[in-house]
């Protein structure tokens, strides 16, 4: 039977929400190493399995691609420790760990969530990535209308700018694509389908029907890879 959760992670998330601190945490580590990460681990193996279908470049060994629950606090003004939520991301081992595209799910208190697509890109690689859609516009635009693809993942989020990019005309043949600042698509489920056999399932159809989106936007940035030379010591 495919990895999912039992009701403690769920029940365990819900007490984090109105418990987020130390002394709370510390006293139920134990409950989050069995019922959260080690499910979570056992998940991204089984989903890095299905990758090697339609998307192997994107696979990741579970402890890279899983995130951590503890909040980097150093410079926010919202310093409670704790996610109340967790999370897996898988992008290609030449974008880094969160840059370009890729796939992405968390499981929490309230939501199991799941994406595809670029999210906050880096200066550089949003501009790779604009220039890429003004001669690929027709293709991307295909993907976003696709009424299956967008069944699954219904919601966009664009974060639009209200006037075009420096660089870029008004009357460009992709000018609505060019506004947006990321290209992610999400849905987002009910907790229950944490606790469901279908949960892996749920993820994996997802992830397929939109590798090939998240090709079109990472292919600029592969490419970049490719011909940066590499340093060598002679």
């Amino acid at each position: 039977m495919p990895t999912h959760f039992a009701p403690a992670a769920i029940k365990f998330f819900k007490g984090l929400k109105k418990n987020n601190d130390r002394t709370w945490f510390g006293d139920r580590k134990a409950i989050f190493e069995s019922e959260v990460k080690a499910p979570w681990l056992a998940l991204i193996e089984e989903v890095n399995a299905a990758l090697a279908d339609f998307a192997p470049d994107y696979i990741k060994p579970a402890p890279k691609a899983l995130f951590r629950i503890y909040r980097d606090i150093r410079f926010s003004a919202n310093k409670l420790p704790y996610k109340t939520r967790l999370g897996a991301w898988w992008s290609p081992a030449a974008l880094g760990k969160t840059s370009g595209g890729g796939f992405y799910a968390h499981v929490g208190a309230d939501e199991v969530f799941i994406a595809a697509g670029v999210y906050m890109p880096q200066p550089d690689q949003l501009l790779a990535i604009r220039r890429h859609l003004q001669t690929n516009h027709t293709g991307m635009r295909a993907h976003l209308t696709n009424k299956k693809l967008r069944k699954l993942l219904p919601d966009l989020d664009s974060n639009p700018l209200h006037r075009m990019p420096k660089g870029f005309a008004a009357d460009d043949p992709a000018a609505e694509l060019l506004l947006c600042r990321q290209w992610a698509i999400s849905a987002t489920l009910p907790t229950d389908a944490a606790t469901s056999p279908k949960l892996l399932t749920e993820m994996v159809s997802r992830f397929r029907a939109a590798a090939p989106m998240v090709a079109l936007l990472n292919a600029p940035l592969l490419a970049a890879t490719k011909s940066t030379p590499r340093k060598t010591l002679f």
